[in-house]
């Protein structure tokens, strides 16, 4: 039988790097995330494949891996990383989906998603063809969408949203745009042969008026210090994971 392939969010042809980071008010965000990824990554290690890359936003915060492989599923947006981050040499760029990546077994020391598992409609489908591209031991960086974050709570708890923020299943908010509950997460993680080592919670200011009144230097401090919160709770609109390509049967 033929494999149905899931539907695919693409980003072919849209300016997202410019209207959403450069002009869209998320110097914040992406400071945030700079700062989590500084925590969770290792140093002076080979390989990494960057699924979702985009434009090569957090391409440069690699820096201690030797060779960069940045794969999306858009010719545009890797075009726009490569008149960014220059021509092949340390970095590669790979026109692919996560659900077929085209890499054998073990190829790769470590793998990052940011922002990407999100316009998943099989996010299990795809944490499977990341461990298997990946060696034994490697690390896995991962983000995503916590459906229950704060606002979600408070939201459900006033009657203003219909869904609940501690039901498991994952809930499509926008077409192809869903967020997840943190166990059901970390439940795929477990199946697909990773064991979480840490957890960070990150942007937990993302509210336009905090935007205004504080300097954003206070913001990304203060988001730095309630990051490390992540391991005894998750309730920021954002979570990233660290885990650990486990040995997997078959590979």
């Amino acid at each position: 039988m033929t494999r149905t392939q899931p539907p695919i969010c693409d980003y072919e042809g849209s300016d997202y790097q410019e209207r959403f980071w450069d002009r869209g008010g998320r110097e914040y965000e992406d400071r945030a995330e700079a700062v989590a990824l500084r925590r969770l990554l290792p140093e002076g290690r080979g390989s990494l494949l960057e699924v979702g890359a985009g434009a090569g936003r957090n391409s440069p915060r690699y820096s201690g891996f030797e060779r960069v492989v940045l794969l999306d599923r858009s010719h545009t947006q890797l075009r726009q990383a490569q008149a960014r981050l220059g021509r092949p040499g340390r970095y590669r760029y790979v026109v692919a989906d996560v659900y077929r990546l085209p890499f054998a077994p073990g190829t790769f020391d470590a793998a990052t998603m940011i922002r990407t598992l999100h316009h998943m409609a099989d996010p299990e489908g795809a944490l499977r063809q990341v461990r298997r591209v990946l060696g034994s031991g490697a690390l896995f960086i991962l983000e995503y969408a916590n459906k229950q974050n704060l606002m979600s709570i408070l939201r459900w708890i006033l009657r203003r949203q219909a869904w609940s923020p501690f039901d498991r299943a994952p809930v499509e908010f926008a077409r192809l745009n869903f967020d997840f509950h943190p166990a059901a997460v970390r439940s795929w993680l477990g199946q697909a042969g990773f064991r979480v080592t840490r957890t960070l919670t990150v942007s937990h200011f993302r509210l336009p008026l905090l935007k205004k009144v504080l300097p954003l230097v206070v913001l990304v401090w203060l988001d730095s210090l309630v990051q490390r919160t992540g391991g005894l709770w998750q309730l920021s609109p954002s979570v990233f994971l660290r885990a650990e390509a486990a040995p997997v049967s078959g590979l």
